[in-house]
């Protein structure tokens, strides 16, 4: 399976962070899985290249050329095939389409933009993948309620809350991912809660 993880390129967060995304990424490989990531060097997802190196899987970065050019941020150099694209939006559509499932691993603005734009495509019936949370140290805990309240307040279907799992174990995280089936629910029913 191509996994996408999507994840914070700083290199200035907690290193719990990084930890914790480089030995999910190496149980992943090791289970036979490739990564799909935005090719950057520092952060989560230097973190998840990294970790996919050393459990042997295969790697696709993808970034748009503006980076090479103005170096925005830190190529991750090693990957298996990487991928210059024109902007941002193609970036995120290659990675999108690229893949069989998405980990969405701690991160910033771009991150929670990934986030809402997968969520939004599964939601309005585009794909039908899975998208898991890898939830450390509780920080998507804050998320978590901001989506139920959301829900409550009718500004979100229920159904969109079941679109999407958190966890804290990379191993369930991993077991989700490779047990998960579509659920074939009319999109209409998602978007409108009927």
């Amino acid at each position: 399976m191509k996994i996408c993880i999507f994840g914070a390129s700083s290199a200035f967060i907690d290193s719990i962070y990084i930890e914790q995304v480089e030995a999910l990424a190496e149980k992943m490989a090791r289970r036979g899985h490739s990564l799909v990531f935005g090719a950057g060097a520092t952060g989560v997802m230097g973190a998840a290249a990294r970790g996919t190196k050393a459990g042997g899987g295969h790697i696709h970065g993808v970034i748009p050329e503006f980076f090479r050019e103005e170096r925005v941020e830190k190529i991750y150099t090693e990957c298996d095939v990487l991928t210059y694209t024109p902007d941002m939006a193609t970036r995120k559509t290659l990675m999108e389409d690229d893949c069989d499932a998405f980990i969405i691993a701690p991160g910033g603005i771009g991150t929670f933009e990934e986030f809402f734009e997968v969520i939004t495509l599964k939601q309005l019936g585009r794909h039908d993948k899975a998208i898991a949370m890898f939830n450390i140290e509780g920080y998507f805990d804050t998320l978590e309620k901001f989506m139920q309240e959301m829900a409550q307040k009718k500004f979100l279907s229920e159904g969109c809350l079941h679109m999407y799992k958190y966890f804290t174990d990379a191993d369930e995280l991993l077991d989700y991912l490779e047990g998960y089936s579509p659920s074939n629910e009319p999109w209409q029913a998602l978007k409108h809660g009927e």
